[in-house]
């Protein structure tokens, strides 16, 4: 099984029909991107259980703009429509070989259900890991009318 292009009309089936789907954004005027498309399709005939997607950011733009493509080649791996691993940059084709394993070898349920305690986490406002910004001051998130904290 070779590569398939995917396309916004292909996209939501896809992840829906398939257990492990693999994205590779690429676009024609890239040359690390043509460098990695032979790396791509060899593994795409080495591990023939996943589909091997390819997104030509150029003609899916709207796409490329839902996943928020900055450089490509950005390579991205799904199960079950859970997005697992996300990288820009060609990749060789050990590493990729080890991604496909990694992946494969998740306990789906697990990751579905720290999915889910972390979503209730952030329900909750009790989520207790850093997003890469320092919790001590406040973000001017806005509280709505800022009259109520006046007392007249």
């Amino acid at each position: 099984m070779s590569t398939t292009t995917i396309t916004m009309d292909n996209f939501e089936a896809t992840l829906k029909d398939n257990d492990t789907v693999i994205l590779d954004c690429w676009a024609e005027w890239c040359g690390p991107c043509r460098g990695f498309a032979p790396v791509y399709e060899a593994a795409s005939e080495r591990h023939t259980n996943a589909v091997w997607g390819k997104v030509d950011t150029e003609a899916e733009q709207e796409l490329a703009a839902a996943f928020g493509i900055r450089s490509i080649p950005t390579l991205m791996v799904f199960r079950q429509g859970i997005l697992l691993f996300r990288q820009a940059g060609a990749l060789p084709a050990r590493a990729l070989d080890e991604i496909i394993e990694k992946t494969a070898a998740l306990d789906m349920n697990e990751v579905r259900a720290q999915i889910e305690e972390h979503e209730k986490a952030h329900a909750e406002g009790r989520c207790n890991h850093d997003h890469g910004h320092d919790h001590g001051h406040d973000h001017d998130h806005d509280h709505g009318n800022d009259d109520d904290h006046h007392h007249h």
